[in-house]
This record gives structure tokens, C-alpha cells and sequence, in this order.
């Protein structure tokens, strides 16, 4: 295609899918930067402002659990759990995209964890915790476990830190 004075245009990129669900996690990202991490209240608080059962974060769980299976969530895989980092740096948090039914590594948060979580299998509980939102405070170590099934697990980092630790 050429332009009036009969330059070539360049094709207009589209949107790959990995940037299209990056696009659909910027308002959850946006709450995350707003919420105190540290609060013992910030899970009810993110469930206030983003709830659970709501339109987007059901979106947000149609997209992620369509992509499983791709070439770009779940990137890589160990000890039996599938993972991934499908955004670096989206307004100062990284995403990560794990799929699990067992322990994780032993890791530290220095500025602390947000994770959406979605069952997938079974009645499966992360830390003890059903699906939804979970947040662990600045400092905070823990192994993640999920039990009696399968999650999908969307993990927000703040400043993308996270510091895995031996066993």
C-alpha cells in the first residue's frame, strides 16, 4: 500500500496475543500499585476494588487459562510446575504465570506478593487459601503450595523482586 506522494506505508503491527492479555492485566496492575501490601486487610481490599467473581477478572481468567497451552505464558517447567513471566515491567510490577499442584521453591518477598488465584482441578487451596486474591506483606517468605487440585496463579511482583531461597 503507498502513501499519497507514493511512499510504501508499513503495515499497521497487530496486537500479538501475549500483548493483548498484558493489556487486559493493566487495570489490575493499576490497583496493585495503589494497594499497602503490608496491610493485613490488602486481599479484602483488592477484592473490594476488583472482585473476584467481576467482569474483569473473569476476563483476565478466560485469557489466562486460554494462553495454558500456548508458546508464551508458561514458558518453562520443573519438579512438576509450569511457569512463566509473561510481563517484565508493566508500571513497575512484573507478572508471572504459574501452573501447579504441589510446592513451589522457597522464596522471599522484599516488597511483597499479590497473586490472583484460579482453580482449574479438584477443590484446590494455595497456602490454604481458596481461589482469589492472596497477598503476602513486604519481607514475607513462604513455600507455595497448593493442594487437593490445580491452580493457575497469576503473581504480581512489585519491582518484579522475589528471592528464591534453599530449602
Amino acid at each position: 500500500m503507498t502513501t499519497e506522494t507514493g511512499r510504501l506505508r508499513s503495515p499497521k503491527a497487530q496486537p500479538t496475543p501475549k500483548d493483548r492479555f498484558v493489556a487486559l492485566l493493566r487495570p489490575l496492575i493499576e490497583q496493585c500499585r495503589r494497594l499497602d501490601v503490608a496491610r493485613g486487610d490488602a486481599a479484602q481490599a483488592l477484592q473490594r476494588a476488583l472482585p473476584f467473581r467481576g467482569g474483569l477478572v473473569q476476563r483476565v481468567r478466560m485469557a489466562a487459562v486460554a494462553a495454558i497451552d500456548t508458546d508464551w505464558l508458561l514458558t518453562k517447567a520443573a519438579n512438576g510446575i509450569r511457569f512463566g513471566r509473561p510481563a517484565k515491567d508493566v508500571n513497575g510490577f512484573s507478572v508471572d504465570a504459574v501452573l501447579m499442584d504441589c510446592a513451589g521453591p522457597r522464596h522471599r518477598h522484599p516488597n511483597g506478593e499479590i497473586d490472583l488465584c484460579f482453580a482449574l482441578d479438584g477443590s484446590p487451596r494455595f497456602d490454604g487459601h481458596p481461589e482469589g486474591w492472596v497477598v503476602y506483606g513486604p519481607d514475607t517468605t513462604h513455600v507455595p503450595t497448593v493442594q487437593h487440585g490445580r491452580m493457575l496463579i497469576l503473581y504480581f511482583l512489585p519491582g518484579g523482586s522475589i528471592e528464591f531461597l534453599k530449602a
